[in-house]
């Protein structure tokens, strides 16, 4: 096997690995959650707005990588419980932009306050100094990942594709393979 072979056997590998991870950690904290929680996909409209500031219909979907017309009833559940308002633009009277109202935050900050807790408090209780600040950068890494553009024309030249490994490690064997 190349060197390039290896460098991307490695990078399948992490990726595996994060994935897996990543997964196993997000059901651990969703455990966490009362039972009377708003619902995750309410949770990431109102956690993008609270982040980025206001947004279109349009683009709070692409964001949760649905339909705009997904959000419909969504949105108008949202505005009904004073979570958000919505307002034409300021330079484009015909687009509708949807803002996070204090109401929002509050049950934003109140859902997610107790997993954040948890989480922390596993931290210290788990992990040393040392892996802690580890954690906190691999934080920063694992954002410019969830934001990088994933399609194929912008990953880079084509020495990056995979090498053939064979059959894929993450799938069980067909029938007649050993």
């Amino acid at each position: 096997m190349s060197d390039q072979d290896d460098t991307f056997t490695a990078a399948l590998e992490t990726a595996r690995r994060l994935h897996r991870s990543t997964t196993a950690l997000s059901r651990r904290l969703l455990t966490e959650r009362p039972v009377e929680g708003m619902s995750t996909t309410k949770l990431g409209v109102l956690g993008k707005l609270h982040r980025e500031g206001t947004a279109t219909a349009t683009a709070l979907a692409a964001y949760l990588r649905v339909q705009p017309q997904s959000l419909t009833r969504l949105l108008a559940d949202l505005e009904e419980h004073g979570h958000i308002t919505r307002g034409p633009d300021a330079q484009d009277r015909r687009q509708v932009r949807i803002e996070i109202t204090d109401a929002g935050r509050h049950a934003l900050f109140g859902d997610v306050h107790g997993r954040r807790t948890a989480l922390a408090r596993a931290m210290l209780a788990t992990l040393t100094p040392t892996e802690r600040e580890l954690l906190r950068l691999a934080a920063g890494l694992m954002d410019r990942l969830a934001d990088a553009d994933l399609s194929p024309s912008n990953l880079g030249p084509s020495n990056l594709d995979p090498p053939n490994l064979g059959p894929n490690p993450d799938q069980p064997p067909k029938e007649g393979d050993a």
